[in-house]
């Protein structure tokens, strides 16, 4: 991010003997157990008063003034963290200190110091590096040959076995990619002397099984009753301590204290001048990071399988977000009760919809975090945090609604429009694609989705008439494969579409995540509506390919056929909404259908093998059309469109439904979908294009009248509605989820997760968690135990049957 933190300030520039870990250099990694590092960025800024005595001196007084009474007399910790260790969980950078001291941190007892003049702030920062001897070696080299130092480091050492280095290696012990921040004097001694600079944080625990079993490795979650960690063959272990015998933290370091016998004078020194080279995480290497198999294509197109795991976005490629698990039933429902939840305390609420892979679930929280949590306990395994590099200051929806995997790669999108690959296993980043200019408009909110050896992803901004397009990247490097545009360029077929040069600021955004058929190999992508978005003078036509759905080759991005949902729209109807495919009968055969509950209040059908419409069919009260012909295309009323003295329009521009997420259940041919039923006031205005900020060309106003929030059940084979359950206060992002035990589970922005009986619509159960929801629930299952997630609030809960 570009700030100002006050002036001046400077741009920062397999044997046993894999057991020879340099744990005691993880702060020369940054590392903190748990909290995944970042990269060293670009727009980072360091101390001005760095290496000043007489602002050390003063600093000291600070912060006997300021912080003491929390982190102790010398910073060692009491009721606060120890910060002597240059290890900070919440950035170790000179710039996050900076911003933690004046603002505080969310979630915690860290008050903002938002008076505390910059000098002082950066007085208090020199102290606390004082006191770190560790981190006093960014400019300094040591002597020796740095190539053979490598050489030992992967050899005779046998350091890669536990440690990594910019991807390679093991990842036991800490990450060595930026060691070289360490003094060489402290790297020497941690190598001499393991026991005297043990790792703050980094705990060894050894632990007897009921079956006698031995395991040893490094603790990376603990509560009274779980334990986590990573054992010496790098394997996440995950311990009920009913089932364990002992357990003992061991003193001593994993590391052989005997390096000054296994190694010459020669080979020390060169691995000290090896690590000295290393200054900060590689990204141009760990693209090269060979990572165990891990999530593989093939398990992600037969998800259905793998009930127990909810392993995408909308839970498999179909988009049904529907759960096979059975173990909660109508009959025993009353029971449910809250099991864990997980604070994530920020400025927005949580609207992801989490991962889970084979007992561990990942999700992201406020933009630009992740975390990895034991989907059992709900101990955080380890958080990564990334602060937004640059900030448009007209920027909107501040959130984030989840990751993607593929093998052992995680993919996040971020605010300012990058893509961002993580190792699963630890959080470390192994590339970053930037994708679009946020200050532009561009942003990344939704779930990316893996196909093969792709990640294909979205970008939002239609508001702001950011041109959309479809990117396709590959998935080990980053690098970007295919760009499809949502708006035609000249010469593209649909161009003709568009007025003039309106097609440049068209918007037709893409920030709803699609699906993918396997069998016909082919990728659907929901599109948003046109720019502006109330003004439909300035391109009058149909704005290809605003409102549709687009049907893709993955591998190329070329355009098989597309569906418009709603020509040259002037309400704000985004089509970004989900793409159910389902095989269905349907006119006395079976068919491959794509289904939608679209923003303009219609239910659609259409054949997903080219296209073809098949039927639609209101779900809420719709006035703007009388009917869809026989092509497909809306037969539109006169004076529905958006105007100057404003048009009365069913629905709302919210949408008769929005992004939050449907259910499917494809044994009854029913589909479930929150809908909102109410009109609203639509005017236009003038439009002028000005970069970066929003290009809405009107406004709505609410009507005078009530309108309603209701749970709808449609039966996809007539389109007709089987049943309501009103709700309070719904969202745009609350959905809901269907079980094949014939429940269905709600989202309320009110606070209630609600489950009702499939055939009635009747409520059996609901909980009131306290914090509005902007999230679907899922389903997974532990050990036999059926979960059901969700977030509200700040907060992401699982709930389950009594033990």
């Amino acid at each position: 991010m570009k700030v100002s933190l006050g002036n001046p300030l400077t741009p920062s520039k397999g044997t046993l003997r894999g057991y020879v870990c340099l744990f005691m250099l993880a702060a020369s990694a940054g590392a903190v157990p748990g909290v995944a590092q970042r990269t060293v960025e670009a727009d980072t800024v360091t101390n001005p008063l760095v290496g000043d005595v007489t602002a050390v001196a003063a600093g000291r007084v600070l912060y006997q003034q300021t912080c003491q009474a929390c982190h102790g007399s010398d910073a060692t910790g009491d009721r606060g963290p120890a910060l002597a260790t240059g290890n900070f969980r919440h950035g170790s950078a000179d710039g996050d200190l900076f911003h933690n001291v004046q603002t505080g941190i969310a979630g915690t007892e860290m008050p903002a110091f938002s008076a505390l003049p910059a000098n002082s702030v950066w007085q208090i920062i020199a102290y606390l590096r004082s006191l770190n001897a560790r981190t006093g070696g960014l400019y300094e080299t040591a002597p020796g040959d740095a190539a053979a130092g490598e050489q030992t480091f992967l050899g005779k050492a046998g350091c890669s076995a536990c440690h990594e280095v910019n991807g390679r290696g093991g990842i036991v012990g800490p990450d060595l990619s930026a060691a070289g921040i360490s003094t060489a004097a402290y790297l020497r001694n941690a190598v001499l002397n393991p026991n005297s600079a043990r790792t703050p944080g980094s705990i060894t625990v050894l632990v007897k099984t009921r079956d006698g079993k031995q395991i040893r490795g490094i603790r990376r979650a603990e509560d009274s009753f779980t334990l986590i960690l990573t054992d010496l063959d790098g394997n996440l272990r995950k311990f009920d301590k009913r089932d364990l015998l002992d357990e003992q933290v061991q003193t001593q370091s994993l590391m052989p204290a005997n390096y000054g016998q296994l190694l010459s004078q020669d080979e020390i020194q060169n691995l000290i001048a090896y690590l000295k080279t290393l200054k900060a995480r590689d990204l141009s290497k760990t693209i090269q990071a060979e990572l165990p198999a891990g999530l593989s294509f093939e398990r992600l197109r037969s998800a259905k399988a793998e009930p127990q795991n909810w392993l995408t976005y909308w839970g498999d490629y179909h988009g049904q977000h529907f759960s096979a698990l059975d173990q909660i039933t109508p009959g025993n429902v009353k029971q449910l009760q809250a099991k864990w939840s997980v604070q994530m305390p920020g400025s927005s609420p949580l609207e992801a919809t989490p991962l889970v892979v084979d007992g561990t679930m990942y999700t992201s929280g406020q933009p630009g975090q992740v975390f990895a949590v034991d989907a059992k306990s709900g101990l955080v395994i380890w958080k990564y945090e990334r602060k937004q590099k640059v900030l448009n200051p007209y920027q909107i929806n501040p959130f984030n609604r989840g990751v993607a995997m593929l093998g052992d790669r995680l993919f996040l999108g971020t605010l300012d429009a990058a893509l961002v690959s993580l190792d699963a296993r630890t959080g470390r980043v192994l590339w970053e694609t930037q994708v679009g200019d946020s200050m532009l408009g561009y942003t990344i909110t939704s779930s990316p989705l893996p196909i093969r050896n792709e990640v294909i992803v979205g970008v939002s901004g239609g508001e702001f008439g950011a041109r959309g397009f479809i990117d396709a990247y590959d998935a080990a490097t980053g690098k970007r494969l295919w760009r499809t545009f949502t708006v035609p360029g000249p010469g593209e077929p649909g161009h003709e579409t568009w007025l003039g040069d309106s097609w440049q600021h068209g918007g037709a955004p893409t920030w709803l995540t699609g699906n993918y058929d396997p069998e016909l190999n082919l990728l659907y992508w929901p599109v948003g509506n046109p720019g502006p978005d109330l003004n439909g003078d300035v391109r009058t036509g149909d704005d290809l390919y605003s409102c549709s759905v687009l049907a893709l080759d993955p591998e190329t991005g070329k355009l098989k056929w597309h569906y418009q949902f709603t020509p040259g729209d002037t309400h704000d109807w985004d089509s970004t909404e989900d793409l159910v495919l389902a095989d269905q009968m349907q006119n006395g055969h079976m068919q491959h259908l794509m289904m939608q509950a679209d923003r303009n209040g219609m239910f659609y059908v259409l054949d997903r093998t080219n296209g073809k419409f098949l039927f639609a069919k209101p779900f809420v009260k719709v006035t703007w059309n009388s009917g869809i012909d026989k092509d497909g295309r809306p037969i539109e009323v006169a004076g529905k469109k958006s105007s100057p003295e404003g048009s009365t329009v069913y629905p709302a521009l919210g949408g008769g439904s929005n992004w939050q997420s449907p259910s499917y259940d494809s044994a009854h041919s029913m589909m479930f979908v929150v809908a909102h039923d109410g009109g609203a006031i639509y005017r236009s205005a003038a439009a002028n294009y000005d970069g970066g900020r929003q290009y809405m060309g009107g406004a709505s106003g609410r009507l005078n009248e009530p309108s309603e929030n209701n749970v709808v059940a449609i039966d996809t084979n007539t389109g007709d509605i089987k049943w309501k359950f009103p709700v309070t206060n719904a969202s745009l992002g609350a959905g809901v989820l269907a079980t094949s035990s014939g429940l269905v589970f709600v989202a309320t922005s009110e606070g209630n997760l609600i489950a009702l009986d499939e055939n009635s619509g009747k409520s059996l159960w609901h909980y009131q968690t306290g914090g509005g929801m902007d999230s679907s629930p899922i389903s997974y299952s532990i050990d036999g135990k059926q979960f059901i997630a969700v977030s509200a609030g700040n907060v992401l809960y699982s709930f389950a049957l009594p033990d």
